[in-house]
């Protein structure tokens, strides 16, 4: 597998893009090349190489499910737990992820299709779902965004 390359995948949450280039998916959805993307990664021990997670959330973190934290270090993580999904992060290590619509849009599978390098359609297929939680940990406290 390419990292540089976009792929359409289900992933945990919902359809999304996938992809270890970030200006590449930030240009496929028509945002500032530099906007920050949430890195899905497939273990714990993938998680540990990006941040240090504070002592008072280390449980909260290793039993969420479908939840996305923004560390102090000012990144977007979330451990992907979905079995399909997971494998296929463990072929990449990890990657930046980002739903599949245009920004401020909604899904449309065509507009999907064609911006992505590669489909990767398992036996789920595609399906919208709500987005993962989203929590803002700091040093001492938690605070849910969405």
């Amino acid at each position: 597998m390419d990292p540089k390359r976009v792929y359409l995948v289900q992933t945990d949450t919902t359809v999304g893009f996938v992809s270890q280039d970030r200006a590449r998916l930030n240009l496929i959805k028509g945002r500032d090349l530099n906007q920050p993307c949430l890195i899905c990664v497939p273990t714990y021990e993938a998680l540990k190489r990006e941040v240090r997670v504070p002592n008072r959330f280390k449980k909260r973190v290793r039993r969420a499910k479908k939840s996305t934290f923004l560390y102090p270090n000012k990144k977007a993580i979330r451990v992907v737990h979905e079995p399909i999904h997971k494998e296929f992060l463990k072929k990449l290590g990890w990657a930046y992820s980002t739903s599949a619509n245009p920004t401020k849009k909604g899904f449309d599978l065509e507009y999907a299709k064609k911006s992505a390098d590669e489909i990767v359609e398992d036996e789920r297929g595609f399906f919208e779902a709500p987005a993962s939680s989203l929590w803002k940990i700091g040093l001492k406290r938690a605070r849910r965004i969405r």
